[in-house]
């Protein structure tokens, strides 16, 4: 089991889904976990449900200033951060071929999904780079690596959460912190909600396993990579994909 001595967890999107998920188990093994999300009320809410002392608070993760009010907040509160997780991301409109993409909707989830990682480890890898030590984890998919026919503004922003995550591993490498990626293939949601159905059988027809994974195993995976345990290993993105991932 993955050791956390004193450790402070920021979790964007934080109030639901995946990044939800991840907070409860890592709140279970004694990380004081701060739940990130647009929605405030709803993130208090949510730590309230977790033990250790945890926090909600309510930022944009587009908007660079509301972003560095949240970071002053936290490390005040707290006095450290330890890890950071972008889980924060919305499919947008799907079941859609290219020409008949809305651009609006396309940068609305290149926005949500990708600018926010570089706004958010912005303002966190300083704080990190004074205590040598870090562990970043963005959430990408499967569908960054392979591409989701139907679903181009998503696929095209979790390529470039890998490719993100490839240059900052490299960039701090020497520093004590680590950054890394997850990419899953289907696991059920409330980002999936609005989906249509045919949309989730197609991409989960590509699945070896012929299930969706879960958000256990999820987190369990996830807690592994922003532990201390995972020290040499940056850069990389690590398949959750029930035999799918094929490179």
């Amino acid at each position: 089991m993955p050791s956390f001595p004193d450790q402070v967890a920021v979790i964007t999107g934080g109030a639901g889904g995946l990044g939800y998920a991840l907070g409860v188990h890592l709140a279970r093994l004694g990380v004081r976990v701060a739940l990130l999300d647009i929605d405030a009320g709803k993130a208090v809410a949510k730590a309230a449900t977790l033990p250790s002392n945890a926090l909600g608070v309510g930022a944009d993760v587009t908007d660079h200033d509301a972003c560095a009010r949240a970071v002053a907040e936290i490390t005040t509160r707290c006095g450290r951060i330890d890890i950071w997780v972008n889980a924060a991301g919305i499919t947008g409109k799907t079941a859609l071929k290219s020409h008949e993409v809305d651009l609006a909707d396309f940068d609305r989830v290149m926005a949500i999904n990708v600018r926010s990682c570089l706004v958010t480890t912005r303002l966190v890898l300083p704080v990190m780079l004074k205590q040598n030590y870090g562990r970043v984890l963005h959430v990408a998919s499967i569908a960054g690596k392979e591409g989701n026919a139907g679903m181009v503004a998503y696929s095209t922003s979790k390529a470039a959460v890998i490719g993100l995550t490839k240059a900052q591993g490299k960039e701090y490498a020497d520093t004590g912190i680590t950054v890394n990626a997850i990419a899953p293939a289907v696991i059920l949601t409330e980002m999936h909600d609005t989906m249509p159905q045919s949309q989730i059988d197609y991409m989960t027809s590509k699945i070896p396993m012929g299930r969706c994974g879960t958000r256990q195993e999820f987190a369990e995976m996830a807690t592994f990579i922003v532990s201390p345990a995972c020290s040499f290993t940056t850069g990389f993105t690590f398949d959750l994909s029930g035999g799918r991932a094929t490179y």
